[in-house]
């Protein structure tokens, strides 16, 4: 672990941990096209984690609160990825129906996770300004923000099954228009299942290799029995792989200001889901590395779900915290979370 990680007083890692199980097309088309504003999410407030009080030290991180959120809306659910557009809370999730779910997540008089409020959802499009015309096309697994000069302007976003990466303007924190491909390489691209894109993260102002865009995949592993990852910058470009935990795959990413990179796996145990936050050092994160790192959190069984995305947030006016949700795959026996946590000073 680099110095400058423990000095993030301010940063918030905010994870949304999500769920995703195969959906049958009927659903998924059941569900196409809906624009919906103000759809009423209902927040239930989640007050422990593995038996720990707010405030309490859980492993390498403190405990900061959560929320369950239930809908009535069936375009609601299958959130794979989730990016925060201002400081105020705002913050847009991406659905494997290939929706964005943007909205406002608000905090109590405590700073705990209240609810979220103002949501709209909206159906991502193709480079044509089209909505994503068939499921293979909608699986949208991973999402990063993307700013200028300290400001919120795009959302980069990437798909698997027909894998590739592909950025989305912001108006008013909310992505809009026609998508515009970013070029990933062949080997990825041509590579259409299930289990390949899952992490898609850009690294800071900090960070050795700024600017830099890391894509993390879930399911193509290389000649050492790695995850294959690929860096996309101008100055740093190139292959490298990701070392994962026994029975967990690499499912999201993000980094914190200083460059440090965190990652997310999920897995599955004794048919309970299973999840590993790991940290790694900035100054590893380079063309021609094997990443490993330190293991900050992991847990399984009734305090998590299908964790499957993650983001850090930079809050002014809110203790510094960490978050995860999962995402439900639209399944009534998987849940939707919100898990909000803080690095030690």
């Amino acid at each position: 672990m680099s110095g400058g990680g423990r000095s993030v007083a301010h940063s918030r890692v905010v994870g949304l941990l999500v769920a995703l199980t195969a959906v049958s097309g009927l659903i998924l088309a059941a569900g196409r096209g809906v624009r919906a504003d103000d759809e009423t999410i209902t927040a239930i407030p989640i007050r422990t984690f593995m038996s720990a009080a707010i405030g309490q030290r859980v492993q390498g991180v403190i405990w900061r609160g959560g929320i369950e959120m239930q809908s009535q809306t069936d375009t609601f659910g299958g959130l794979s990825g989730l990016g925060f557009t201002g400081p105020d809370g705002r913050l847009v999730m991406v659905s494997d129906r290939g929706n964005f779910v943007s909205g406002q997540l608000l905090y109590d008089e405590a700073a705990r996770p209240l609810g979220l409020i103002g949501v709209s959802i909206t159906a991502i499009q193709n480079s044509s300004g089209r909505d994503l015309p068939r499921p293979f096309a909608r699986d949208a697994e991973a999402l990063t923000v993307i700013e200028r000069d300290g400001i919120p302007t795009a959302v980069r976003v990437g798909f698997e099954n027909l894998t590739r990466v592909a950025d989305f303007q912001l108006v008013d924190g909310i992505p809009q228009g026609a998508a515009r491909e970013v070029a990933i390489p062949d080997w990825l691209s041509e590579t259409r299942t299930n289990g390949t894109l899952e992490a898609v993260c850009v690294a800071p102002a900090a960070s050795p290799i700024a600017g830099s865009t890391l894509l993390l995949t879930e399911g193509i592993i290389d000649d050492d029995g790695q995850h294959a990852a690929y860096l996309l910058g101008r100055n740093d470009r190139g292959r490298l792989s990701y070392v994962s935990g026994n029975g967990t795959d690499p499912t999201d990413c993000a980094f914190l200001p200083n460059g440090d990179l965190l990652v997310l796996e999920r897995g599955v145990a004794f048919l309970s889901f299973r999840m590993r936050l790991v940290r790694v050092p900035a100054a590893d994160v380079k063309p021609g590395a094997h990443l490993t790192g330190e293991v900050l959190l992991q847990s399984f069984g009734a305090d998590i779900d299908n964790m499957e995305a993650l983001a850090v947030h930079t809050a002014l006016t809110a203790p510094p915290a960490s978050r995860w949700s999962p995402d439900n795959n639209f399944n009534d026996w998987e849940r939707n979370l919100l898990l909000e946590f803080s690095l030690p000073e």
